[in-house]
């Protein structure tokens, strides 16, 4: 076991550095802030979309990933740049992977939100 807090010590550290990482994420990452705006607004939307609770939660499990999956996507890219600025292969492709899992999550939540939204009003 490596060494450092225990329990509730270390609960609330963990809980502290998960804090301090969103908002650096909201300070340092543009994609970050525009993902949270999205989220945002459709999470307000979902409360007049959906009818059940199922409904709502499938509306916004999505909105939930996409947030995780950009933090996850610019932990790859800051630490991707912290170990050198010069061009290398697979320093590439984990950031264009980063992104892709982004692009992905953006499809998931059209995909989610246009079913809702067609078989709501034009089914």
């Amino acid at each position: 076991m490596k060494p450092g807090l225990t329990g509730i010590t270390r609960i609330i550290a963990a809980t502290r550095n998960s804090f301090r990482g969103i908002r650096d994420a909201w300070i340092h990452e543009s994609a970050f802030r525009q993902d949270v705006s999205l989220s945002l607004v459709l999470f307000v939307l979902s409360f007049f979309l959906a009818a059940t609770i199922v409904e709502w939660l499938v509306l916004i499990l999505p909105l939930f990933l996409l947030i995780i999956v950009e933090i996850l996507n610019s932990a790859i890219e800051n630490t991707v740049d912290r170990f050198g600025g010069e061009h290398h292969l697979l320093s590439g492709r984990a950031k264009d992977m980063g992104s892709a899992a982004v692009l992905f999550c953006l499809v998931l939540i059209a995909i989610v939100w246009l079913s809702m939204i067609w078989s709501k009003y034009f089914a």
